[in-house]
């Protein structure tokens, strides 16, 4: 149930369009369902003799501006309080007696008309639809006094919690002041008859956070946001400082042609000119060297080696999350930014969920809790290598690494949630929810192809040496208790224990080191994940299909790839012999 609550100045006119067709013919039969005493006039209903709908409406309004016109220039300007109730579209219909009293609890609650005060505002509730009413109420109370309404907005939406757990709607969960303005009617009235797919506020929203992901300066940001295609206008102060901003879709004129301009505030709280003046002092992407051991390998694409590059830091993100420190909350903005780099560059297989998830997570991002000493430089970096790095091809290693970085995303995702729930921030731990899923349903696009050729790579290793990885799995992961060689989930765990180890690391040593990584209790698929942190652990190609090269020890050259016979034929600058096929070593016991 969702309260929207505005003033105006006219009763009158209000009236006029409560019980007028609408402006597409949506109002169907409107009628008073409450009112300050149950005997008010009802244009809609009136059975007196020869009913004149414009006579008792004019008669209506008159008695709801009784008081005002008694208080003389003691009533304020805007005299109309407005609040229309709507239900949930999957929610059972009201019938007039329960709108009423959802009516009546409403005023009571915003201490409009107090339940048993003689004195409180003259109020009405109309219904015209299915689904919700309209409230208007005058503030003058019968003392001739305004009502003291402090904080209206936040106690109707408290009240209307209550309400809906009482009546069995949809419980929505309780805000906290930090979320985004919603289109007003007006606004998505003018996107349909004008063909466009959403507002232009929510169009400008996501622009603007795709423009302020991974930049270093405002200067950066206002280019990128005109490279978009978006009108700039910049307020400046005296001494020439910049002061604010305000942006503008081409083509998006008001009624005197002018174009329609929103200042970032008005697009979301974190939006504002000053909040990203302070986040980019805080992280700051160019003070920070990214890890070596995630872009060492010079023959993967730089898409690839961004994206890995951004997974490990994605793991320390997840890792700080979980300590359950109010520092986190600059991470919660560094993951939302990472979230819109690569939905940005993603395929287009993926894109649509990518974008799905940035845009759920952007909710996670906003709470009232600060960080004090917010560092968010290491995870703006991945997100600035990610934006130069460019697009990924959907194919062979970057689509790999991009499977890596989501599944990773995913428990991010999850982590948040629990963040927030732990200190009941229900929208932001829903919204955190809601990424997830649409992670998920990305990473099942982005994962499908190297998943099923690491799983053919598994099933076609001998016998003798499937079971052996397969026993280090059970040893490790318990749970996972499948006789040997019966479990198809474990191919692809397998074929990476078999790369790994062909690679130089010790199987067993490097499957603990990932376990120990963090939980994996909200893993969808305990395998993938493992599969994903080995192949970065032991830097191993994303996709299969890519060459496996094995580290000089001491040195950190690279060896040749071996050839299909499984010997590598030795590198000119270290005559060292090659080392044998470990397929051909008989099993460990």
């Amino acid at each position: 149930m969702v309260p929207k609550i505005r003033r105006g100045s006219r009763t009158h006119g209000l009236l006029v369009y409560l019980y007028g067709p609408g402006k597409r013919d949506e109002h169907t039969d409107p009628h008073l369902v409450g009112s300050w005493d149950g005997f008010a006039p009802d244009p809609g209903r009136d059975t007196s003799p020869d009913p004149d709908p414009k006579v008792t409406l004019a008669r209506l309004a008159a008695a709801l501006d009784l008081r005002v016109k008694q208080a003389g220039d003691k009533a304020p300007a805007e005299h109309v309080w407005h609040c229309s109730v709507r239900t949930d579209p999957g929610d059972r219909t009201l019938t007039d007696d329960e709108w009423n009293t959802v009516a009546r609890r409403l005023v009571h609650a915003v201490n409009l008309a107090p339940e048993g005060d003689p004195d409180g505002c003259r109020w009405v509730a109309v219904r015209h639809a299915d689904d919700h009413i309209h409230l208007l109420a005058t503030m003058v109370r019968g003392d001739l006094r305004r009502p003291r309404m402090n904080y209206d907005f936040k106690k109707a939406q408290a009240e209307c919690r209550r309400i809906e757990q009482e009546m069995g709607l949809r419980q929505l969960k309780p805000g906290d002041g930090t979320g985004a303005k919603t289109p007003t009617s007006a606004e998505r009235f003018k996107a349909e008859r004008t063909g466009r797919p959403e507002t232009p506020r929510e169009t400008l929203r996501e622009a603007v956070r795709h423009a302020v992901a991974g930049a270093t300066s405002e200067t950066e940001l206002f280019t990128r946001l005109r490279e978009a295609g978006l009108r700039v206008k910049l307020r400046h102060a005296p001494s020439g400082d910049v002061l604010g901003y305000t942006v503008a879709l081409p083509g998006d004129r008001n009624r005197y042609r002018e174009p329609v301009w929103f200042a970032g505030s008005t697009l979301a709280p974190n939006l504002s000119y000053p909040k990203i003046q302070r986040r980019l002092a805080d992280g700051t992407p160019d003070a920070v060297t990214m890890p070596e051991a995630d872009s060492s390998r010079s023959d993967w694409s730089p898409p690839a080696r961004a994206r890995r590059t951004a997974t490990g830091i994605a793991e320390r993100a997840a890792v700080l999350l979980d300590s359950d420190n109010d520092e986190a909350a600059a991470q919660l903005v560094g993951v939302g930014e990472l979230l819109d780099t690569v939905a940005q560059t993603s395929p287009a297989a993926t894109r649509a969920e990518l974008g799905a998830a940035a845009r759920s997570f952007e909710r996670a991002t906003r709470s009232h809790v600060r960080a004090e000493r917010a560092d968010t430089r290491a995870i703006r970096s991945a997100a600035r290598g990610i934006i130069q790095a460019g697009g990924a091809l959907g194919r062979g290693e970057d689509g790999g690494a991009t499977a890596m970085l989501v599944s990773t995303l995913v428990l991010v995702a999850l982590a948040a949630a629990r963040w927030h729930s732990a200190r009941g921030h229900a929208q932001q731990a829903e919204a955190s929810r809601q990424a997830a899923e649409h992670l998920r349903a990305a990473y099942r696009q982005a994962a499908a192809a190297p998943m099923q050729a690491l799983r053919d790579r598994g099933r076609a290793l001998p016998e003798a040496q499937r079971r052996t990885y397969e026993t280090t799995i059970r040893a490790a992961l318990p749970e996972n208790s499948t006789p040997p060689g019966t479990n198809t989930k474990n191919d692809a765990l397998v074929a990476t224990l078999a790369q790994a180890e062909q690679a130089g690391h010790d199987p067993e040593a490097l499957l603990q080191k990932a376990i120990a990584m963090r939980e994996l209790d909200t893993a969808e698929d305990v395998n993938d994940v493992l599969v994903w942190r080995l192949r970065r652990l032991a830097q191993l190609p994303a996709h299969p299909g890519e060459a496996t090269r094995r580290p000089h020890v001491g040195t950190g050259r690279a060896e040749p790839p071996a050839d299909r016979t499984g010997i590598r034929t030795p590198s000119p600058a270290s005559p060292r012999p090659a080392a044998p096929d470990p397929r051909s070593r008989p099993p460990r016991r």
